[in-house]
């Protein structure tokens, strides 16, 4: 296979799968057997497209591929006759004609394209599975990934992945979980774990827990990407674009992150020049239409604005830091927890000064979900650093950097414990 041709085919599994797996899981009503059909499909692509060329609609190819294979397997299963001819029907009329429109094969065959994405969205995230299986799922069927790539961003082994994603579908199976659009007290009821697992994704990009690099910015993109999507697909909740404008936000600064050689950039210390402010304004645009739609004080649209502050200032000391105090204290109340709570200490810190942060942070020392966080230790040697404090900041250094679990981290931290050992 030339390098060409494999390329063009990963290039467009990684657009298509979402919607080929949506659309034919609407057929067959069974997400593990869709993928299966779609893994078929690409099987007859990179055995097909290196002779005979990719063609000018490899979307549509692959579907009217898959879909024969379902007419194949539908065939063996007599409970499933009227299901065959349906889709025989189909194949009959359109095998000659309109391939050339992907999109007008589906609507005309399943319905609204949009209605399957959405069904798959919220199939994948189904809260008869658990978050480990809900990401896995949603990265397999909607991002795309591999088994290999999902194992590599995680840090898992490749088995462990695969039978996350083979329970994930059983599950489903077992529980009967009908593969419909969800009605406006469903999609009330599970989006929020369906934003949960894509901010998950987000933030694993964005601070990898464990290994050997800062990012991973793939996973960055295919969280944007399946924001956005959701974003188009639910357009007036406002939590999704408030969600959407965090990521965007937050993914404008990644070429800001890292310096050189791979080493974590902090937020104060980075070159804001070096911002991505197509994002900025993405986000931006966002945060206001989450704001229209009612929704400026969710969770993810109250980080989104935390996030919008550092944005717009132009240099590090212009930040609006007792804004941002503000907002953590906001954010507390409608999504209370120890880390936010640590987050408004910094930010006091910044605005009122590292006596009134550490004051803060020291109520929180007892906190069991802070017991092996490796930022309460973090944050709380870097202000005892400002109160000249040396030897106990290099302690609290030091216990942060035997709790990462990143490698990168774990050198940051150790090179302040020798930025204060002559002090």
């Amino acid at each position: 296979m030339t390098g060409s041709v494999e390329r063009a085919i990963e290039a467009v599994w990684r657009i298509e799968a979402a919607r080929l797996i949506a659309g034919l899981a609407r057929l067959v009503h069974d997400v593990g057997q869709a993928e299966e059909l779609a893994q078929d499909a690409l099987v007859a692509a990179l055995e097909q497209w290196p002779g005979e060329g990719v063609p000018n609609n490899p979307g549509a190819w692959l579907m009217s591929v898959a879909k024969r294979r379902a007419i194949d397997q539908i065939r063996r299963r007599e409970r499933y006759q009227r299901k065959q001819e349906e889709i025989g029907r189909d194949l009959e009329t359109r095998r000659d004609s309109s391939e050339d429109d992907y999109d007008a094969v589906l609507d005309a065959a399943q319905g609204n394209i949009s209605d399957d994405l959405l069904r798959l969205v919220f199939t994948a995230c189904h809260p008869v599975l658990g978050t480990e299986a809900r990401v896995a799922l949603t990265l397999r069927v909607l991002a795309g990934l591999s088994t290999p790539e999902i194992a590599r961003a995680f840090l898992v082994p490749e088995a462990t992945v695969g039978q996350r994603i083979t329970r994930a579908k059983r599950t489903l199976a077992n529980a009967e979980v009908e593969f419909e659009a969800p009605t406006g007290a469903e999609v009330a009821e599970r989006l929020p774990s369906v934003l949960e697992v894509i901010y998950l994704i987000f933030n694993e990009g964005y601070s990898a827990t464990e290994g050997d690099d800062w990012m991973r910015p793939a996973l960055c993109e295919d969280a944007l990407r399946l924001g956005r999507i959701l974003a188009g697909l639910v357009p007036d909740e406002p939590e999704v674009h408030g969600l959407v404008a965090l990521m965007e936000l937050q993914a404008s600064r990644t070429r800001a992150r890292t310096g050189r050689g791979g080493e974590p950039v902090l937020l104060l210390e980075q070159n804001r020049a070096r911002w991505d402010q197509l994002l900025i304004n993405r986000g931006l645009a966002a945060l206001r239409r989450a704001q229209r739609l009612g929704g400026g004080r969710g969770r993810y649209a109250l980080q989104a604005a935390l996030a919008a502050c550092h944005a717009r200032a132009r240099t590090a000391e212009a930040t609006d830091w007792a804004l941002i105090a503000a907002l953590y204290g906001e954010l507390a109340t409608v999504a209370p927890s120890p880390v936010v709570e640590l987050n408004r200490a910094v930010a006091v810190s910044m605005a009122h000064g590292p006596a009134a942060g550490l004051e803060l942070v020291d109520a929180l020392a007892d906190e069991p979900a802070l017991r092996s966080y490796h930022l309460l230790p973090s944050v709380r040697g870097d202000l005892l650093a400002k109160l000249g404090r040396y030897a106990a900041a290099r302690a609290e250094f030091d216990r942060a950097a035997a709790l990462t679990g990143n490698q990168r981290e774990r050198e940051l931290l150790l090179g302040r414990v020798a930025e204060l050992l002559d002090r």
